[in-house]
């Protein structure tokens, strides 16, 4: 009798196609991946700033303090600019989210190698919540931009509120395409990590953070918006303090420089990816 149980139910077994899942095996795999997205968030931004005594607020003072610095230095050179400080400000924040989050994203495979070694889950995992830390505070300095811009005597319409906020996720894409492609080639090129601090170093001066774009030639323009950064730095600034919209075409621009990298990025990842754990 039991035989017979037994194979009724390797019979039952069988009658299931392969790949079929339970109706409920789906949502419940997309809370438990969910629920493990935001355990490694929560657990980066413990680790980063635990046994500190200041925590977060270090997060903020690094670019409040460069701030302060520059604006001490080139508020002379750019006097007649009654927008300088703010459009400083502005550009400061979204750099310091792009050069943190890009160096985050490209170490983010070989920091956390162990847990590809040790459990089963999609790496990708570990690179988009790698610029979790650069991610909250961007969304922090979003309202101390915008806090300042009021106390500034520029308050933002809800319109150009909205327009910054897209830019900010335009930028984090970009920065996710960036370390989808870039944390599996540094497996393979370790000299990737040094290249890239060249990269940010120079890129500082390229994007116009610490001055305005029109004092280069307009035929330069084009070359400084090949940087990703510029235009969103640019776009943030028309929207925020001028109160100007850019134009369909300038978003045309920006969406597919976001296309290019988040393609660019996955395709690299698909093919490098799955043999990462070969180069830890």
């Amino acid at each position: 009798m039991t035989n017979a149980s037994a194979e009724t139910e390797r019979d039952s077994t069988r009658s299931v196609p392969v790949g079929t899942e339970p109706s409920g095996a789906a949502p419940r795999a997309v809370i438990a991946r969910a629920g493990l997205i935001w355990t490694l968030i929560r657990t980066d931004f413990k680790v980063r700033y635990h046994g500190t005594l200041g925590g977060f607020v270090w997060a903020l003072l690094k670019p409040l303090t460069m701030f302060v610095i520059l604006m001490s230095v080139f508020s002379f050179l750019f006097a007649s600019n009654p927008d300088y400080k703010l459009n400083l400000i502005i550009g400061l924040f979204l750099w310091d989210f792009f050069a943190e989050g890009t160096k985050s994203g490209l170490v983010a495979l070989d920091a956390k190698g162990f847990l590809l070694t040790k459990t089963r889950l999609p790496s990708w995992i570990l690179v988009v919540t790698s610029v979790s830390n650069a991610l909250i505070t961007l969304g922090v300095f979003t309202v101390i931009i915008l806090v300042f811009l009021a106390f500034a005597g520029h308050p933002p319409t809800w319109h150009a509120v909205a327009l910054f906020v897209a830019y900010d996720a335009a930028l984090v894409l970009i920065v996710v395409g960036f370390s989808l492609a870039s944390s599996v080639l540094f497996l393979r090129y370790r000299d990737l990590n040094q290249l890239w601090d060249m990269v940010v170093q120079a890129g500082f001066f390229v994007a116009p953070i610490i001055y305005p774009l029109n004092i280069l030639p307009e035929r330069f323009h084009f070359y400084l918006f090949l940087w990703p950064p510029t235009p969103v730095i640019e776009f943030s600034r028309s929207a925020l303090v001028r109160g100007v919209t850019p134009t369909a075409t300038a978003h045309a621009c920006l969406a597919g420089v976001v296309t290019i990298c988040l393609v660019v990025g996955t395709i690299v990842f698909r093919r490098l990816g799955p043999r990462a754990a070969e180069y830890l």
